[in-house]
């Protein structure tokens, strides 16, 4: 008789960076480091570095359709994370992903990489605001892609402000690429006033510190967190992972995951 503790599952949705700064293996790596296994279904293949991503490769919808099933009945699900989505055509089937799970998800919308190449096009871009924003508990947005899914508004509280209004029941804006002393980063819910959580900025850029972020933040939830304490616990543990970060390219530097749950 298997007398292995259970541990909270978190299915991760995302690109496959080979860096491992970011996507796939920023998942998994945080996810553990929370204490929870993460299963991964990529949703596409990127042609990338340090410095910028040149090509973006949808996974077929199939592929994924018959990868989801196959996990959906032998294992069970605690939390959803979803990263980079391939192309609008994925939207539909991880918004029903969402909806037989029935369990927290956590949406980092993913539309343009760090070295600025644009990732999402706009049919993916308003199938993201239409399909899943409604329906996942949070979204992490960074501030330009704030702005980019609420046009015509350069605060942030008015981007924020209108994407509750389109449904959206938490958001978490992100500070990191903002131009400020320290980073802050907001929590935005209807009904009450923003929550700022500032933290020291730390020198340089860095590849996948949303993507940590997101994951970490789905791994907390997993585990029964309430959403305040999982927002705490996550944002403490990215600030952690950028004190002594890796350098492993030319370009930005990576979150050091490990040993900072």
């Amino acid at each position: 008789m298997d007398t292995a503790p259970q541990i909270p599952v978190v299915l991760c949705l995302s690109g496959h960076d080979p860096t491992g700064g970011a996507g796939l293996q920023a998942d998994v790596e945080a996810v553990a480091a929370q204490g929870a296994h993460a299963l991964g279904v990529i949703t596409a293949l990127t042609v990338q570095d340090t410095v910028d991503v040149r090509r973006v490769v949808p996974v077929a919808v199939a592929q994924m359709a018959e990868q989801l099933d196959v996990l959906l009945a032998d294992c069970r699900i605690d939390a959803i994370k979803i990263g980079l989505v391939g192309d609008a055509a994925q939207v539909a089937l991880i918004r029903t992903a969402i909806e037989r799970c029935a369990v927290p998800a956590v949406l980092d919308p993913v539309l343009r990489a760090g070295g600025g190449s644009r990732l999402a096009g706009d049919a993916t871009t308003q199938a993201l605001l239409d399909e899943l924003l409604p329906r996942v508990t949070v979204a992490t947005p960074n501030a330009a892609e704030a702005r980019r899914l609420a046009p015509g508004h350069s605060d942030l509280d008015a981007c924020a402000a209108e994407l509750l209004s389109r449904g959206c029941r938490n958001l978490l804006v992100t500070g990191g690429d903002e131009p400020t002393a320290d980073v802050v980063n907001s929590w935005h819910r209807p009904g009450a006033a923003p929550q700022r959580f500032v933290w020291p900025r730390r020198p340089g850029g860095f590849h996948g510190a949303g993507c940590t972020l997101a994951a970490a933040l789905a791994a907390r939830l997993a585990h029964g967190e309430a959403l305040a304490r999982a927002l705490r616990h996550a944002q403490a543990y990215v600030q952690a992972s950028l004190d002594h970060p890796l350098r492993i390219g030319r370009g930005r530097a990576i979150p050091r995951r490990s040993g900072h749950a």
